[in-house]
C-alpha cells in the first residue's frame, strides 16, 4: 500500500472514532508507519489530510449505498434497509460529514465545502429515485435525522432507519408519479 492510502487509511479510523480535533499529525504518522516528513510530503496541513479524508470517505460511502439499492431494487425502502445495515457496525459513529462539520465547518472553507459536496451528492442521488425534488428534500431530512438518532442512542438505531423508512414510504405513496 502506498503512502498516501496508508496515511489516508489510518486518518480515517483514527479521525472518524476519535474526532478530527482530538487526532494529531503525529497519531495518524504512528498508526500509519509513514515518517511524519513523508506525511507532509503527502499533506502539507492537517486540513489538507481532512479534506481527503472526507472525499475518500465520500466515495466509499456513496459507491456502498448506491451498490446496496441496485442490488434491492433501485427503491427508496433499500435506502433505508442500508441504513438499518451500516448503524448495526461495529464502530459506527453517525455521520462522519456532519460530525467533521461541527468541528471544523465554522473554521475551515475547504472542509464545509466537502460536507456541502457530499450532502448534495446524496440528495442528487435520492432526487434519482423519486419524482420530484420536494420529496428527495424529504428523504434527505430523514437520513440525516435517523442517522442523528442512531448516533446518539445506537441501541435503537435500527429502529431509527425502520421509522424514517416508513415515513419515507407515506410521503412516496402520497407523492404524485
Amino acid at each position: 500500500m502506498e503512502h498516501a492510502e496508508r496515511l489516508l487509511t489510518a486518518a480515517g479510523e483514527l479521525f472518524y472514532r476519535r474526532g478530527i480535533r482530538a487526532v494529531g499529525m503525529d497519531d495518524v504518522r504512528a498508526a500509519s508507519g509513514v515518517s511524519l516528513k513523508r506525511l507532509y510530503q503527502c499533506y502539507p496541513s492537517k486540513e489538507a489530510l481532512v479534506v481527503a479524508y472526507l472525499e475518500r470517505r465520500d466515495e466509499r460511502w456513496m459507491s456502498s449505498l448506491t451498490s446496496y439499492v441496485a442490488e434491492h431494487g433501485d427503491s427508496v425502502e433499500a435506502v433505508f434497509g442500508w441504513l438499518e445495515r451500516w448503524f448495526a457496525e461495529d464502530g459506527f459513529r453517525g455521520c462522519g460529514f456532519v460530525n467533521a462539520y461541527g468541528e471544523l465547518g465554522a473554521t475551515s472553507e475547504a472542509v464545509a465545502g466537502v460536507v456541502r459536496r457530499h450532502k448534495r451528492r446524496l440528495r442528487d442521488y435520492l432526487r434519482g429515485l423519486v419524482p420530484d425534488d420536494t420529496l428527495a428534500d424529504q428523504l434527505l431530512v430523514l437520513v440525516d435525522g435517523a442517522t442523528v438518532t442512531a448516533m446518539v442512542d445506537p441501541e435503537h438505531g435500527a429502529r431509527a432507519a425502520r421509522a424514517a423508512g416508513e415515513a419515507a414510504r407515506a410521503l412516496t405513496a402520497a407523492c404524485p408519479r
